[in-house]
């Protein structure tokens, strides 16, 4: 029998897959300025909020529909936009290092792009130099710009594995998410305890004894 329209949106939602490492965007997608986006979701959450029932012309929510609006546009996607990206130096390997370097607990604030409801927790990113190497800083920076758009864990997983192998020229990037989402724990199943663990990996990693150093290393930090 075949699903309607509704049944099939509730159905894709809940498996949380994504067709592409690329975030789907229209070609469209940045003539319009950071201002006009503000103006136009501030107009649409207002007609959101009254469809609820609300009083706009309470003093606590008459400036709501601007607070969201600049909240989307400038904090919490501002990672769709690609002028934002953090700009990622590297540096000659000169001491020659070759061994994993770990950054870890790298915090994780998200949104589902099913429900639009945050994804928080943490990131652990390794990697194995060649000839360059990377500011530590700059892997939470990209972290943090991927993680500011509306995000499925997988894909983003994936796209900080990408950008890291090809900034460092190395295949051996390795990058673990642990995360809670809260389209699980304040909705559906309402599963307050569990979370969500992601790994992509390439290069010397694809090695169990180099994955099983990386997972070791985070274990021992945690006193596990």
């Amino acid at each position: 029998m075949k699903k309607n329209k509704t049944a099939l949106i509730e159905e894709i939602g809940d498996m949380h897959r994504s067709s592409s490492v690329e975030t789907p965007l229209r070609d469209d997608a940045f003539i319009k300025s950071d201002e006009e986006k503000i103006k136009n979701i501030q107009a649409h959450f207002k007609q959101i909020m009254e469809e609820l029932g609300l009083d706009l012309t309470d003093d606590s929510l008459s400036g709501t529909p601007y607070r969201v609006a600049k909240m989307y546009v400038k904090e919490l996607f501002y990672g769709l936009n690609p002028i934002n990206k953090p700009k990622l130096s590297t540096f000659q390997n000169k001491y020659g290092y070759k061994k994993m370097l770990i950054e870890q607990n790298i915090t994780i604030d998200s949104a589902c792009e099913h429900h639009f409801l945050p994804i928080t927790g943490h990131a652990h990113v390794a990697y194995i130099p060649n000839e360059r190497v990377i500011g530590l800083s700059k892997i939470n920076r990209l972290v943090n710009y991927y993680a500011h758009r509306p995000q499925v864990q997988e894909r983003l997983c994936k796209q900080i594995l990408e950008d890291l192998q090809i900034t460092l020229n190395t295949r051996s990037v390795i990058v673990m998410i642990t995360a809670k989402h809260l389209c699980v724990s304040s909705r559906g199943i309402k599963d307050i305890s569990s979370s969500t663990i992601t790994i992509e990996y390439g290069g010397d990693f694809e090695k169990p004894a180099t994955r099983n150093e990386f997972l070791n290393a985070l274990n021992k930090e945690n006193g596990e």
